[in-house]
């Protein structure tokens, strides 16, 4: 999938190049939305491609063809429609919790991310500031991080509304970066996929008592900074953390946010241990700093 390139129009449209052949679209991804889709994700194994945007829909193209994939030829260009549509809001309102809580409508979606060492894990970013996982496994959500609406900050945030916020994943262990859309700073969200994580729906603390393993006030994290931050981008191997901002001023000077080896998974849990496929990994919470790019 090297040799192929993604991007969306402003109908809604995915068009795919692949360099190999032509330098015209050799596929085109439809949709019914009219807008632009803000996030674009192919999978693993560059056999599926999921989109999203501002209605907050999330659709899935299956690009292997066969039946399932319903292509068709148009213009030289093989059209294929989504395999499926997902109503996010629809999914938030199945989570009984959060529906007694909250009056839950759609929201534009400004971000969807595949997990890296969970690959059935879509995660998505909204723009209220909620955060949450799909499992694409059975198209449920699992997880779902809801923040304070910006405006209950006193502080002036509502111009970072009309931003889009772009997370990213750590490598490993499931945990979710992302900008804070009230305050100055990120969230680092536990997403691992099963209860014991803080922000699964299932989650239940006296259940995970009996698991046998100890662990105690499990809660995401908030790392404050000096400005408001749009993306999060995270080192494939060893979790550093770059975090970006919003040109406010001509002088002011783009923000850089390291984490050295952050999310020591006991930092993040407390106690307790966690293994991924590559075994147990021990992180050393190092340092947290900001510096200013000349």
């Amino acid at each position: 999938m090297f040799d192929r390139l993604l991007a969306s129009d402003t109908s809604g449209v995915i068009s795919v190049w692949d360099r190999r052949m032509s330098t015209l679209p050799c596929l085109e991804l439809t949709t019914n939305s009219q807008s632009t889709l803000n996030s674009i994700e192919l999978n693993v194994e560059n056999q599926v491609i999921f989109g999203a945007g501002k209605h907050g829909v999330i659709y899935m193209w299956d690009i292997r063809g066969g039946r399932g994939s319903a292509a068709f030829q148009s213009h030289k260009e093989v059209c294929h429609p989504p395999l499926t549509s997902l109503k996010l809001a629809s999914m938030l309102g199945k989570i009984e919790s959060l529906k007694a809580q909250s009056h839950i409508v759609s929201k534009e979606i400004h971000s969807i991310d595949l997990d890296p060492s969970c690959p059935y894990q879509l995660a998505f970013h909204l723009d209220d500031g909620w955060s949450g996982v799909l499992d694409l496994y059975n198209f449920q959500v699992t997880h779902v991080h809801c923040p304070p609406p910006a405006w209950l900050n006193d502080s002036n945030t509502s111009s970072d509304l009309l931003h889009l916020r772009k997370p990213s994943w750590l490598p490993t262990y499931s945990i979710y970066a992302v900008g804070s859309s009230s305050d100055k700073g990120v969230h680092l969200l536990d997403f691992y996929p099963d209860p014991s994580s803080a922000s699964h729906v299932d989650h239940n603390e006296n259940i995970e008592s009996f698991s046998g393993i100890n662990h105690q006030k499990k809660q995401n994290r908030f790392v404050p900074l000096s400005e408001g931050v749009t993306a999060c981008a995270a080192h494939p191997l060893n979790g550093t953390i770059i975090a970006g901002t919003k040109v406010k001023k001509q002088q002011l000077k783009p923000l850089t946010l390291e984490l050295l080896n952050l999310c020591r998974i006991e930092d993040m849990q407390q106690n307790g241990n966690r293994t991924d496929s590559c075994g147990s990994i021990k992180w050393s919470f190092k340092a947290v700093r900001e510096s200013f790019v000349n």
